[in-house]
């Protein structure tokens, strides 16, 4: 069996754990398109021709462009940061104030790497403002990706990185391609909210736009998407013209990340051979 390859960012919600079940599902294609691309791993543990990667972070975006195109000078520069004497509350509240301060992309990239590794939890998270607002994560010696980064870049001389809204990279899909969503999450309780991954959020009525856009390029643009989200009363009904699959993941379900649990993950597949089988 292939040995699979890990992301070099750390990722809440990340698929590096379902790789073979999304690589069971998804159908064949010249070209995987990923309107919400994250942290990469399915990208990374996939095999098609060719990638197009979405993201609506301009940082992630600007970050794998960078990898891409300049891979050894990044590597080099990141490793400065990865200092023990950046290993601190100080040091990492004052990078984070300078990450958000700064508009050059390729510092920005630098100081995301950082910010991943450093703070808590791999959490990507934005307040109102568009100010990065993780927490320090008191680790004990952070892990620099080394290895990862190249790997990714190798890997992203068959891709093209986008920073649209995913309703855009769904129009530029075409016949032969295949689209696989993982969008922000639904949440497991009402109280949970949508805004880790980005500002602006991804509310129910969000989560229903892209299941109808999923249909009709499914059906009428004959593309097949696969979807992955929470198994929840909301999302069976929202992919109720999807074919529905289910898988048990362990989880953190508390905000220390101490408290793990199995909670169910829902694939949704809109296919017009799948929907010939029903």
């Amino acid at each position: 069996m292939k040995k699979k390859t890990r992301a070099f960012l750390k990722w809440a919600g990340g698929k590096y754990g379902l790789i073979e079940q999304i690589q069971e599902r998804l159908p064949e294609g010249n070209k995987l398109v990923e309107p919400f691309v994250g942290a990469g791993s399915v990208f990374l543990n996939t095999d098609f021709d060719k990638y197009l990667l979405n993201d609506v972070n301009p940082d992630l975006i600007d970050l794998y462009k960078i990898v891409k195109s300049r891979p050894k000078t990044f590597v080099k520069d990141a490793k400065t940061l990865f200092v023990q004497s950046n290993n601190c509350k100080d040091a990492f509240y004052g990078l984070r104030s300078e990450f958000n301060q700064t508009t050059d992309p390729y510092y920005r990239s630098l100081l995301f790497l950082y910010l991943n590794r450093h703070g808590f939890n791999g959490l990507c998270r934005y307040n109102l403002s568009g100010g990065f607002n993780v927490p320090f994560g008191s680790y004990i010696k952070p892990y620099f990706p080394e290895e990862e980064i190249f790997k990714f870049s190798e890997k992203s001389k068959k891709a093209k990185f986008v920073c649209q809204d995913y309703s855009k990279v769904f129009a530029r899909a075409r016949k032969g391609n295949v689209i696989y969503c993982d969008p922000p999450y639904a949440p497991l309780t009402e109280t949970a909210n949508f805004t880790s991954y980005a500002t602006g959020g991804f509310d129910a009525n969000a989560q229903a736009k892209l299941a109808k856009l999923a249909e009709r390029t499914a059906f009428k643009r004959d593309i097949p998407v696969l979807v992955s989200n929470h198994d929840t009363v909301l999302t069976r009904k929202l992919y109720d013209e999807a074919e529905q699959s289910f898988v048990k993941v362990a989880r953190s379900i508390s905000q220390n990340g101490k408290k793990r649990d199995k909670v169910s993950e829902i694939f949704a597949l809109y296919n017009n051979k799948a929907l010939e089988k029903k």
